[in-house]
């Protein structure tokens, strides 16, 4: 297959593929390098500004990749065969004696009431 193939595939797929790592080094390399260039003809403190921030974002994307293949993640069905029950949300706790109602404060206090229209002269 292609590069560009695997690229466009690896967008479907969830997780970090080889070609979408391949990619993310890629560019980060061409714009340091477009970066150090623009440097070195202006001489400007802003490009300069530039690089460190993306130096500092290449580095965490590479820690974060690198954590990523560190991790075992597992599928949906791999944690619930773990997890061995699932529990359902709103199920009523043994512990509850009744509901708590949610109090409304500030702004959104009454919303039942129509907010009044003030007519403007003209």
């Amino acid at each position: 297959m292609s590069f560009f193939v695997e690229l466009w595939e690896s967008v479907f797929t969830p997780g970090t593929t080889p070609a979408l790592i391949k990619a993310t080094h890629a560019s980060f390399i061409m714009l340091i390098i477009s970066l150090l260039s623009l440097i070195y003809l202006t001489r400007s403190i802003h490009f300069i500004n530039l690089l460190v921030i993306a130096l500092m974002l290449y580095g965490s994307v590479i820690w974060f990749i690198n954590e990523l293949n560190q991790a075992k993640l597992k599928d949906n069905s791999a944690l619930e065969k773990e997890d061995g029950s699932v529990e359902i949300e709103g199920a009523k706790n043994e512990t509850d004696e009744k509901p708590v109602e949610a109090k409304s404060t500030g702004a959104f206090k009454d919303m039942s009431k129509p907010i009044p229209v003030k007519k403007r002269k003209a």
